[in-house]
């Protein structure tokens, strides 16, 4: 992971009594470090002060000052706890793109700000969609430090970025990218995992970006993927605004995680749409051409389907076939498949061990 430069060289700081964190709320994206202050609670302190400035990956204790579209915040073990005015949380800084929600950045500085994804990330929302309610509003009380600093995800993740993990790997790897957010992806990328365990075959499942959350990991888990391994493993809150050699490399490392335990095939979901910004840097990447084996897209209608399919081709990455949001609708699965010259599948059958085992061939469409 790329080093943090911290500007607060002089940053003013007060003793954080154990007592304190240990009542606090702790976010799934905080679960390692969480851990560890569970395991030893006490020499901890807040950073304060005009020069603190907060960058993503801190761990910040923040007190919520009004309740608004967040309600809940992800547990370490993924329980939903309920929000109320006044609680302490353990989250981290962290950018966020969503289409279907909101864009928010880390702020310049510990001024208040908003709880912006419910796996427990804290930025200042500067746009957002027009049926959401207001934010869930936090007053950061400091960033967390200790003896050798401050506290990061990086810290404390079980992995660290290799370089190095950049080639190809033995396991059939197996993408699902999408038209956007909520286009079926992570939906489409379980009935597949599921279809090819049924078919006795060892599978892994990751997500190479997007914003820390653990619904997707769960749902890949329970649909019979393992190991399942994501961004957040390795310290990171999101993927947004990463540089494009980052992201490449953080891809490989993912994938080059999962195959350790020698699975048959990966599945390795990329988060957001085609459009996004780190999407586009990532499929234009050689490190990616060098992973995938095989690609699936998801799509909410005929129309992004037929785009998405053309984007894909033109990048290199061709899908072997369409499914996602828009196989519900038996009118526009036939629309897609009048326009396109793939299969439509849909995800319930992408869950049947015939149909999965289809995609253990390169795409070459």
């Amino acid at each position: 992971m790329t080093a943090t430069v911290h500007r607060n060289t002089q940053a003013a700081s007060a003793p954080l009594e154990g007592e304190r964190l240990a009542r606090a709320k702790k976010a799934y994206t905080t679960r390692f470090a969480a851990r560890s202050i569970a395991a030893a609670p006490s020499g901890y302190r807040l950073l304060t002060g005009p020069s603190t400035v907060p960058a993503p990956g801190d761990i910040v204790l923040a007190r919520v000052e009004s309740i608004g579209q967040l309600k809940r915040l992800e547990s370490p073990d993924s329980r939903r706890q309920f929000l109320f005015e006044g609680d302490e949380v353990l989250l981290a800084y962290g950018h966020r793109y969503a289409a279907d929600n909101v864009l928010a950045e880390v702020p310049g500085d510990l001024g208040p700000c908003h709880l912006v994804a419910a796996g427990g990330i804290a930025g200042s929302v500067t746009a957002s969609h027009g049926d959401l309610a207001g934010p869930t509003r936090l007053v950061p009380q400091g960033i967390v430090a200790d003896a050798r600093g401050r506290l990061t995800l990086s810290r404390f993740a079980p992995r660290q970025v290799d370089p190095a993990a950049i080639g190809p790997v033995a396991p059939h790897v197996i993408a699902v990218l999408g038209t956007s957010m909520n286009a079926g992806k992570s939906t489409s990328a379980a009935c597949l995992v599921k279809g090819l365990a049924a078919s006795g075959l060892r599978v892994a499942a990751g997500k190479a970006t997007g914003t820390g959350a653990g619904g997707d990991p769960w749902l890949f888990a329970d649909a019979g993927a393992s190991p399942v391994l994501d961004f957040t493993d390795f310290g990171y809150p999101s993927t947004f605004r990463l540089a494009a050699e980052e992201l490449g490399v953080l891809a490989a490392n993912v994938v080059s995680a999962l195959a350790e335990s020698a699975p048959d095939v990966i599945v390795v979901e990329i988060a957001d749409g085609v459009y996004q910004e780190e999407t586009r840097r990532l499929l234009a990447d050689p490190v990616l051409h060098s992973l995938v084996d095989s690609v699936i897209f998801a799509a909410a209608d005929a129309l992004g389907a037929s785009a998405g399919v053309a984007l894909l081709r033109d990048a290199g990455l061709p899908p072997a076939a369409v499914s996602g949001v828009v196989t519900a609708s038996p009118l526009a699965s036939a629309e897609a498949a009048g326009v396109l010259d793939i299969p439509v599948i849909g995800t319930r059958q992408l869950a049947e061990p015939r149909t999965a085992q289809r995609f253990l061939g390169r795409s070459t469409a």
